[in-house]
């Protein structure tokens, strides 16, 4: 398997495909994420990866600075923004996050974003897999690959609109150009997985 990934070394989605590019997505104001469990731009330990590679496919530790008022509720998308797989990046989590429901403001506990067991005020959307989280997996040998944790406060809510249940089952790229709901702020911060 290292070989494929080595061949495809120097294949990477194109820059402008990544959620944080899309000029729907932009915000006026900044949040600030960060995680027990990695350092902005630091490796995501093995336990956040797939269970293909070893890992146990537990969500990491997310938490993040007060969005602004307004805020109706947030959209969390985790993208692989390096798999050689086509011009867009693979969105490995897409989710809906509902702050009145959390267990602890601004925070999400590590495993919230388990497929069977998500966090109260969390609605898993469709990913490029299923739903859910799906840690990282990344092609052997064909080198970092940055996993991107980006977290959208938006000023209208998804789920009470009357195409929710749609909605929902959408797929990600789908829903991640349509969406119409104002962005008021933004944030991220990225792991690194390598094999």
């Amino acid at each position: 398997m290292a070989v494929l990934g080595t061949l495809l070394r120097n294949r990477r989605p194109d820059e402008r495909n990544h959620a944080w590019n899309q000029a729907n997505l932009f915000g006026p104001q900044s949040l600030t994420i960060t995680s027990r469990d990695f350092s902005d731009d630091g490796t995501l330990p093995l336990k956040h990866s797939g269970s293909r590679v070893g890992g146990q496919n537990i969500s990491p530790h997310l938490t993040w600075s007060a969005p602004p008022t307004g805020t109706s509720e947030l959209l969390l998308v985790v993208e692989d923004v390096d798999v050689p797989l086509g011009a867009n990046p693979a969105v490995h989590c897409l989710a809906l996050i509902d702050e009145t429901r959390l267990p602890r403001p601004h925070e999400l506990p590590p495993g919230a974003l388990g497929k069977k067991t998500p966090a109260p005020g969390v609605t898993l959307l469709r990913s490029f897999i299923s739903r859910g989280y799906y840690g990282p997996e990344p092609l052997k040998g064909h080198g970092p690959h940055r996993y991107v944790f980006e977290l959208y406060a938006l000023g209208t809510s998804l789920l009470d609109r009357p195409d929710r249940d749609a909605l929902t089952k959408t797929r990600p790229r789908r829903l991640l150009a349509s969406l119409d709901a104002p962005v008021l702020a933004r944030g991220r911060i990225t792991g690194i997985s390598q094999r």
